[in-house]
């Protein structure tokens, strides 16, 4: 995997130009795609989310998508209410397919070609996920959007992100949020909490930091695969974090700071 810290970078282009990861795996968590909303899917924010990805691919980054289901139904809390546990799992991979749908249309409004990949067959909508073709896919220039999950209920979204960009062999899984990375408490609740330029694997695991689960840390750690916790709702911070500038936080191997 790529060192975040040692490949070099120009922005802006031009001749000897080249963005710092040549793959990217996103994390995009449901509630991201509600914009403003209280439920459901934003058009606006996944059009400024197309944006982005706009320029990240003209960087010439093959860009993949997780893409997760709680703006519409979360497996875990509707287990608490009484649910079976793995029927609300796959309830709630129904919905990642639903949000990879909306994204798709977003992003081929840009004219970006792109494909969905689902986990869970469902050929009138999705093709199902093969990872040579999804490798085949990305490096034709299009973005690939990966729904459904890992195809199995008690696996969360973020776990699928790890397992799926260790499978593409992405240089880094960028993690978006609503914050500018990882921070020692919540910021929008305790305006005095200190943000982490850097972690490793191993803190976010020692310090039960709530940025992704463990399963997926444990996995990028295994795989040396570098996280980036950034804030989604910067114009541009995709790209930037694919060109390699000092965006929110990293997490790998490398020394905490």
């Amino acid at each position: 995997m790529t060192d975040p810290e040692t490949s070099a970078t120009r922005p802006g282009g031009g001749p000897g130009f080249r963005p710092r990861y040549r793959r990217i795996l996103l994390k995009l968590s449901g509630e991201a795609l509600l914009g403003d909303r209280p439920y459901g899917v934003d058009p606006a924010f996944c059009t400024f989310i197309a944006k982005q990805l706009v320029r990240v691919r003209d960087a010439g980054v093959e860009v993949a998508i997780v893409v997760g289901g709680g703006n519409i139904f979360r497996g875990l809390a509707a287990a608490a209410k009484g649910m079976d546990r793995a029927t609300g799992d796959y309830i709630g991979m129904l919905a990642t397919v639903m949000n990879a749908l909306a994204l798709q249309d977003a992003l081929e409004k840009e004219a970006l070609d792109t494909r969905v990949m689902s986990a869970l067959t469902m050929n009138e909508v999705a093709e199902p996920y093969i990872r040579r073709r999804a490798v085949r896919h990305l490096e034709k220039g299009r973005v690939v959007i990966l729904a459904a999950g890992t195809g199995n209920p008690y696996f969360t979204t973020d776990t699928a992100a790890a397992l799926r960009a260790v499978e593409i062999d992405a240089e880094v899984l960028l993690k978006a949020t609503r914050v500018d990375g990882v921070y020692d408490a919540d910021p929008l609740l305790h305006p005095e909490a200190r943000r982490y330029d850097r972690l490793t694997y191993v803190d976010v695991l020692t310090d039960r930091l709530q940025v992704l689960d463990a399963t997926a840390v444990s996995m990028c750690m295994e795989n040396d695969l570098p996280i980036v916790v950034f804030d989604l709702n910067r114009p541009d911070n995709i790209l930037r974090v694919a060109l390699g500038e000092p965006v929110g936080t990293i997490i790998s191997g490398g020394a905490s700071a």
